[in-house]
């Protein structure tokens, strides 16, 4: 990647000196919380109950909750804190999104009846909005609440296990009796040929932007990918979204992302799948990949301004001295138990170096259970949460739990329970068919194993299956919780209709029929 593309460089000296892209009023707002120019990391005393290494969301629920219960707590971070989700992640891209969807409305509108001239986004204008958002909510992750409202030790600085109980950061050491890795993870760069000399963008980069690119080539259709290609599309950019396999969000239901593929084409990106890239050039201005289809010989090119690669993470583990303290690593990252301890049991990890699940919310419990398990010797597993997730395309996608292939593979039986968002009054008033309710229940019974929703705003309805899951609830009791009407969350409680009905069996009917008979 070219050094201009980085959203952050450093003055000479000491990291205080940081500057996020582009160097604006707004940026240095937000710099000004999570890198202080002028911060001064304290001076330790003692040994810690426990030195946080990373200031992400994992880091930052880690020290916030172990100081709330009394603990001394030292958190480190050699960056920004507020780590991906804050400043490169889920803050700015759902900013976007947003503007992105209001364009893609007022486009729609006239199938509404409502009339509106040209839609012509203004780039710019959106990307400072995000900016503006991303400063204001910095201040939720800023060193000097940590350090006055939390009562956190914040060390801004590269930290390194020194020994077997100790951390060197700025020139000090800190001592621990237990140490967590919260370190995160970074956009991995694609084996293609001259790509890195040639420079793309990815989630680290592109909210630098103040340009639209006027054409765009996404490498990727996994989360980031189709969340992006469709925003730049609807914000003006002609996007080509280029995927290794024969349909986009491999991970999800294949139903669910049939819809998703099925609105990307609707609004015009042109999706090349079950492709391979292979090189990236120059010519020009324009820069260039190289691509063959499945089972073809025949080479193809695609021409665009920027690429951005959607696809891959790698865990940051280097330059920590994990080697000093016997901390193993693997393909994911650091390697942890079920507990959330390292191959050395004084050090835990926990978010995104070390777990499949790279969500914020997995980070944040997950850093509950590493709370519990490392300061009160708790046995809590990561495998006993109920992880919830969503792809914020439009339509959404959001999951729960297994789906019918993984319970297949699991050897266990499921009844599946649909219901199409077009038999919903509300998804036929808002204009939003597209979608459904799934429910799987164990074969016979009304336990949820899991459950995939489309819809607009399927991540604000997921939770209540979730919740279901979590208190064993089975689909029969969903069946009782009355919604508001119309909404588009009734169809949760459609589905346990659906499955109440089926224990009306004949024999059952025949009683009723009697019974009734006899009391007219």
């Amino acid at each position: 990647m070219s050094e201009k593309k980085s959203p952050v460089w450093w003055g000479e000296g000491r990291m205080s000196q940081a500057r996020m892209l582009p160097d604006d009023e707004l940026n240095q707002a937000l710099v000004a919380n999570v890198a202080p120019p002028d911060w001064r990391n304290p001076t330790p005393s003692g040994r810690y109950n426990l030195v946080v290494i990373g200031a992400g969301t994992a880091g930052l629920v880690t020290a916030a909750g172990a100081a709330g219960l009394g603990a001394k707590v030292a958190l480190i971070e050699r960056h920004l804190m507020g780590g991906d989700c804050l400043n490169v992640g889920c803050v700015p891209s759902k900013s976007v999104l947003r503007a992105a969807r209001v364009a893609a409305e007022a486009r729609d509108a006239g199938r509404f009846g409502v009339q509106v001239g040209a839609v012509e986004p203004d780039f710019a204008a959106v990307m400072r909005r995000m900016r503006g958002i991303r400063a204001r909510i910095s201040a939720n992750d800023a060193a000097r609440r940590f350090r006055d409202e939390k009562g956190v030790d914040v060390y801004l600085g590269t930290a390194r296990f020194s020994g077997s109980d100790t951390v060197e950061v700025g020139g000090q050491t800190l001592r621990f009796k237990t140490a967590v890795i919260a370190t995160g993870a970074r956009a991995a760069a694609p084996p293609i040929h001259g790509l890195a000399e040639l420079g793309y963008l990815t989630n680290e980069t592109v909210f630098t932007l103040t340009e639209r690119p006027r054409r765009l080539a996404v490498i990727g259709a996994g989360p980031i990918g189709c969340e992006l290609a469709q925003a730049f599309q609807r914000l003006g950019s002609e996007v080509v979204l280029l995927h290794d396999s024969p349909h986009v969000l491999n991970r999800e239901d294949a139903d669910a992302a049939e819809i998703v593929q099925g609105a990307l084409v609707r609004e015009g990106i042109a999706l090349e799948l079950a492709v391979r890239v292979t090189a990236a050039r120059r010519d020009g201005l324009d820069k260039l990949l190289t691509f063959f289809r499945a089972g073809s010989t025949i080479e193809e090119t695609v021409r665009v301004d920027e690429i951005l690669v959607g696809a891959g993470r790698a865990a940051n583990v280097e330059g920590l001295g994990l080697e000093t303290v016997g901390v193993e690593c693997e393909a994911r990252g650091v390697r942890v138990d079920d507990h959330l301890r390292t191959t050395n049991p004084r050090i835990f990890a926990c978010g995104d170096v070390c777990m499949d699940w790279k969500f914020t919310h997995a980070a944040d419990f997950a850093a509950r259970t590493v709370i519990q398990n490392a300061l009160f010797f708790g046995r809590k597993r990561l495998s006993a949460l109920h992880m919830p997730w969503c792809t914020y395309t439009d339509p959404e996608i959001a999951h729960v739990g297994l789906s019918a292939v993984e319970a297949a593979a699991r050897g266990i039986e499921v009844d599946t329970w649909l219901r199409p968002l077009r038999e919903v009054d509300r998804a036929l008033a808002d204009g939003e068919e597209d979608g459904f309710v799934k429910i799987h229940t164990r074969k016979g019974s009304d336990e949820i194993l899991g459950a995939t929703i489309v819809a607009r705003h399927a991540g604000e309805m997921i939770s209540e299956v979730t919740l279901a899951i979590v208190a064993k609830l089975g689909l029969g009791a969903l069946a009782s919780v009355i919604h508001p009407y119309p909404t588009q969350a009734e169809a949760i409680r459609q589905v346990g209709d659906m499955y109440n009905r089926t224990r009306l069996t004949p024999t059952v009917k025949r009683l009723f029929d009697g019974f009734l008979r006899l009391t007219r």
